[in-house]
């Protein structure tokens, strides 16, 4: 398989700890799929591809505005797939959500012709943090790329010097281009934009080279630009700068960035700039596989969202005006599935990021009416109420609360069904003859659920800055899960207009957005994160929630039962999709702790870095949150309820966990003892009582002692 690449001084150790966690870091894990029915759960129909991280194996910094990335083919998540093995461009942005891929660039050769493609073989194909390489068989071009926050470079070595051709395939993205212009500044200049819906994404590109030609064809489909290059044998390079706003500030972006530094230097700086975050989070002991997952996680967890502005503070707001504020324009961050886990992360060690971040949510709100969410839910109410009440603060919390109350007052904004959601305490479905998997209705279970932890974390917000009103109503509010609660069943499940349950049920079946939003009865029958201990009372005895919760991890999955993103079961449990994420630390609410323990060791062990190449995940990537998932529970930490700002402690996978914090502050995750049932928790030697750490506690610095016995 391809594999990241190593610096000789991998094996460098400090006191134990890695010291260059860069050289960790795979970028191919995740591009993998999964093809064994048994992890999948089911037999995948024909043709199928069962999602498996939807990554890409570019070259990007830190939440950069860049992602130079190889594409496989278009339509697929990232745009490139591991079992392929012909390239057709290499692309400037990507996410891995079936959208950008912009601005895709190929080098070709040997009297290419359309359609542009090239064979590769895997073991000439490398990547790590700011790098990837690649031989192109049929063009007989070894490709090297890295890349700045808003820049990318490209170095070519062609084996033909007299053939020597750039496509820049600008008909092309993972959506529908609308239109695109090319056109040759000088000899050696060229510049254009691809306008992809409302983005119109401009670039300026210098090259070593000059240009003996440009040649457009606009007669294939969505049309391409031919750069013939004069003949020579050194090496190809080509800068090419990128910006959301104009040609002019594509070109300042690859002034200030990139100028005259060639690409080695901007290589070795990206892999400084990696190794400077990484090392925010230093492990000791563990398997070589261990930490290989850690540190892929933990640069995965980085990449998204993504810078918008440019050098000299422009960005294109989502009006399509021009602004330049005293914050960093970021894309919106994939509240559903982030609000979990990544964000918490992105906020412990990016705090002023994240401060620009949500700045940039205010002013994408400001614009509507209503704070911006992602996919489903209101999940900007927990992201910035968490990160308020951490301290982060360097953006207008008045605007943004009054945002957040719009969503949870107001119809036609980031709520639907509120008014319902309002009157009745829950949102009912609809009475639907014989629904199946892809039946579309108000999704009401998920919906209610998701509210329910969306009020409790305004009401937290309500509380700090005295809105006393509002902080009773939606206090009162957040305990609307109970009345998605089937006291005969034990299951979160839907309810009619007129209170009474949907039926026939079967908590088994599971639905992408009738009842629930891609999941089953199972999966989000424990998604009260924000009050477990409620969750548990409404159980007849602690005895029969512990038999519920390990009817969840024992319960096998019905093959039949087939939904693409909702796959890779322990039992009922999907560790493929977001929805039950949180339910492996339910056993801590009764006491049992080891119990949670032994289902998290089994999801760290045997549920990343798997399939035929060792390098797929249990499902998509999420832009991070599975990755997050894993640095928090291998680190022997989760924020369950992140509003709290309360984390969950559990018995890491390394010895020790040292976490260096922008304060300056450190603490450490220690394990006293050799088994894996967590037996009590100290923090600086002095006891806690229970098994929550606070975040002011972790913040301040200090070391955390996970005890466990035989």
């Amino acid at each position: 398989m391809a594999c990241a690449k190593k610096s000789t001084d991998q094996e460098q150790r400090e006191n134990g700890f890695v010291t260059n966690p860069a050289d960790y870091v795979n970028p191919f894990v995740g591009t993998a799929p999964l093809t064994d029915p048994e992890f999948i759960g089911y037999t995948p129909p024909k043709d199928w591809r069962v999602w498996a991280g939807l990554t890409f194996p570019g070259s990007s910094l830190p939440n950069a505005m860049v992602q130079l990335s190889p594409i496989t083919q278009y339509g697929s998540g990232a745009g490139y797939e591991y079992e392929d093995d012909e390239i057709i461009g290499f692309a400037h942005t990507n996410k891995g959500h079936w959208n950008l891929c912009n601005l895709p660039i190929l080098p070709v050769s040997n009297g290419a012709t359309y359609p542009f493609k090239s064979k590769f073989k895997k073991d000439t194909e490398g990547a790590s943090p700011a790098y990837y390489e690649v031989n192109l068989n049929d063009y007989g071009v070894k490709v090297r790329l890295t890349s700045t926050l808003r820049a990318g470079i490209h170095e070519y070595t062609f084996s033909n010097p007299e053939d020597r051709n750039i496509l820049f395939d600008l008909g092309r993205s993972n959506n529908r281009v609308n239109s695109w212009e090319i056109e040759q500044e000088a000899d050696s200049i060229i510049s254009g934009y691809q306008q992809v819906g409302g983005d119109r994404i401009s670039f300026y590109a210098v090259l070593n080279t000059a240009i003996d030609s440009l040649e457009e064809n606009h007669e294939e489909k969505g049309g391409y630009a031919l750069a013939q290059l004069v003949s020579g044998k050194a090496p190809v390079t080509l800068k090419v700068g990128l910006s959301f706003v104009s040609v002019e500030n594509a070109k300042n972006n690859l002034h200030k960035e990139v100028g005259d530094k060639n690409f080695d230097t901007i290589h070795q700086q990206g892999r400084k700039e990696w190794n400077k975050l990484l090392s925010s989070v230093q492990v000791s002991g563990g398997s070589e596989k261990e930490k290989q997952m850690f540190y892929s996680s933990l640069y995965r967890s980085f990449l998204w969202p993504a810078l918008r502005s440019d050098a000299n503070g422009d960005f294109m707001d989502d009006a399509g005006t021009k602004q330049n504020r005293d914050f960093q324009y970021y894309t919106l961050p994939s509240l559903w599935d982030t609000y979990r886990n990544k964000l918490v992360l992105l906020g412990m060690l990016r705090p002023e990021m994240t401060s620009d971040v949500i700045a940039s949510m205010i002013n994408k709100g400001e614009i509507r009416g209503f704070m911006p969410t992602f996919f489903h839910g209101d999940h900007a109410a927990s992201f910035i109420a968490s990160s308020y009440l951490r301290g982060i603060k360097d953006y207008d919390i008045n605007k943004a609360y009054d945002l957040l109350i719009n969503n949870a007052y107001k119809e036609g904004g980031t709520r639907p069904h509120i008014a319902e959601y309002i009157e009745k305490g829950y949102i009912p479905e609809p009475d639907i003859e014989n629904p199946n998997t892809e039946t579309v209705a108000s999704a009401g279970v998920s919906k209610t659920l998701e509210y329910a932890v969306d009020d409790y974390s305004l009401a937290k917000l309500a509380k700090a800055l005295g809105d006393e009103e509002k902080y009773e109503d939606l206090m009162q509010r957040s305990k609307n899960y109970k009345n998605v609660f089937d006291p005969k069943t034990n299951f979160m499940r839907g309810r009619l207009d007129d209170g009474s349950w949907v039926t026939p049920f079967d908590p088994q079946y599971p639905y992408y957005e009738y009842m629930y939003r891609e999941a089953n009865a199972w999966q989000v029958s424990f998604f009260v994160p924000h009050d477990m201990p409620g969750l548990v009372n409404l159980y007849e005895s602690n005895q029969r929630f512990e038999e519920k919760v390990d009817s969840l991890f024992t319960l096998p999955w019905n093959p039949e039962h087939i939904a693409r993103n909702v796959s890779s079961f322990i039992g009922q449990y999907c560790q493929g999709n977001q929805p039950d994420h949180e339910a492996p630390y339910a056993y801590y609410f009764i006491n049992k702790p080891e119990k949670s323990q032994k289902i998290l060791d089994k999801i760290i062990k045997d549920f990343y870095g798997v399939g035929k190449w060792g390098i797929a995940l249990p499902g998509m990537d999420d832009a991070g949150e599975m990755s997050a998932w894993y640095v928090f529970a291998a680190s022997g930490i989760y924020p369950l309820s992140p509003v709290d700002n309360d984390f969950i402690v559990s018995v890491p996978v390394f010895d020790t966990v040292r976490w260096n914090l922008p304060s300056g502050n450190s603490f450490e995750i220690r394990q006293d003892g050799t088994s894996r049932k967590l037996s009590g928790v100290e923090w600086d030697d002095s006891p806690i009582e229970g098994y929550f750490v606070s975040y002011d506690q972790l913040n301040a610095g200090g070391t955390l002692t996970v005890q466990t016995k035989e």
